[in-house]
């Protein structure tokens, strides 16, 4: 998330075009800008934890992390970010962003045009501030959307040749991610902290096998209250969570992947199979059809 003034004042440019990395080592790249949005994909290539400065947005955002793990301080809230999270960034607030884990993060960061943005959620621009997705600023996404948000990634890494396909794959992100759900129940501080500890635990160990009791030792519960506390209020199962993880991440490495059994150990799958077993049911596709349609798709666009 960032301050994308001078990003809306320049001229159009194609998908694809680079700005420099800045002193605190995070790259930007502008994808997408169109009347309709900005797409930026932003990295940053932490090595150590740290909190950044204080930093502001003038506009309404849509972000998306596919990598890694921050921690989003805004309005007195610790909104943990990982790519089993959609955040919404209302226009105006100062925020703070903080590494507790060593390695980085990256996000797309979707900034709609504001009457998109109204037309999408049904209401007024003048009444965005008070709709509840960007007064709850998160919420899980869902398999749907971390397929479009593959997508969305590989079409911009293929060259983005298609504009108009890039576009309708903005608005459908959008329009999965601000999609209507239940509302969420909002846990007391030291349950957000236990949630807190129990997704930097999953994102620190991803690529090993872990068991229940490893999380619940590490983060400093039993094993079925913290099993009861994750599930009530993230809405799955804490196992599922680390599925999603380790999915999400396959649909951003499976592209450039050629060794699919070291991908599925690196993922902290026990084993080819058991990769396959899991992204097929996911998906209805298993990890080598998915990595040939995304290079298929990046051929024809080259040619």
């Amino acid at each position: 998330m960032m301050d994308l003034t001078r990003a809306h004042r320049s001229a159009e440019h194609p998908l694809g075009v680079c700005e420099p990395s800045d002193r605190t080592g995070t790259h930007r790249m502008r994808l997408i800008q169109s009347p309709l949005a900005l797409v930026e994909d932003l990295r940053c290539h932490g090595v150590r934890p740290r909190t950044g400065p204080e930093a502001y947005s003038p506009h309404f955002q849509v972000c998306l992390p596919y990598r890694g793990l921050f921690v989003w301080h805004v309005g007195g809230d610790d909104v943990v970010s990982d790519a089993n999270q959609v955040l919404f960034v209302s226009g105006g607030e100062a925020y703070r962003l903080s590494e507790p884990l060593p390695g980085g993060y990256a996000e797309l960061i979707v900034t709609p045009a504001r009457a998109l943005l109204a037309e999408l959620v049904q209401t007024t621009a003048a009444r965005l501030p008070f709709h509840p997705l960007f007064r709850r600023r998160s919420r899980r996404a869902d398999l749907e959307l971390q397929v479009l948000r593959a997508r969305l990634l590989h079409l911009a890494d293929s060259g983005g040749g298609d504009r108009l396909a890039a576009e309708e794959v903005v608005i459908a992100i959008l329009r999965a991610a601000l999609a209507a759900d239940a509302p969420a129940r909002q846990p007391g501080r030291a349950t957000q902290r236990l949630i807190r500890r129990t997704k930097e635990f999953v994102e620190a160990q991803l690529s090993d096998p872990f068991r229940l009791s490893d999380v619940a030792r590490a983060v400093g519960a039993s094993p079925a209250y913290l099993t009861d506390v994750f599930r009530r209020f993230e809405g799955l199962p804490l196992h599922k969570y680390v599925l999603q993880s380790r999915l999400a991440r396959a649909l951003v490495e499976l592209p450039h992947a050629n060794d699919l059994t070291m991908l599925a150990l690196d993922l902290g799958f026990s084993s080819h199979s058991h990769f396959t077993a899991a992204f097929r049911k996911a998906f209805r596709c298993t990890p080598s059809e998915f990595r040939e349609s995304t290079r298929a798709c990046r051929q024809r666009r080259i040619a």
